[in-house]
């Protein structure tokens, strides 16, 4: 089976990239595809509750809880990006998988293809 590995590196609401990324995940599980979710870098901050309203964006955030029902559970966020961010697990909005940067990058060698939003 093919595999996709998104990569989440930006802050919800700079540009389109977080939305962008929901839209693709969703997208790519439709049609049969195995994702896996990285979020890293200022992407873990898309992982937080959002108030979208006051810069005039959509909450696409709402979006991660669909993922179970598009059977995407491989969902895993930086360890190193968190505690950079003064964040731990208990502040992420949905259940994910922490891993240091050494399970990080063997996880995304497992992919057939890689794709990073930022």
């Amino acid at each position: 089976m093919n595999t996709l590995a998104i990569i989440n590196r930006s802050t919800p609401f700079k540009g389109q990239a977080g939305q962008e990324s929901v839209d693709l995940v969703l997208a790519a599980a439709t049609f049969g595809q195995q994702v896996s979710v990285f979020f890293v870098d200022d992407g873990v901050f898309q992982l937080l509750t959002q108030s979208p309203a006051e810069v005039e964006q959509k909450h696409f955030a709402k979006s991660f809880g669909a993922f179970e029902f598009y059977d995407v559970e491989s969902i895993y966020v930086c360890q190193k990006s968190l505690s950079q961010r003064g964040l731990s697990k208990s502040d992420l909005i949905i259940e994910t998988e922490i891993v240091d940067e050494n399970r990080l990058n063997q996880l995304l060698s497992q992919h057939h293809n890689v794709l990073s939003l930022s």
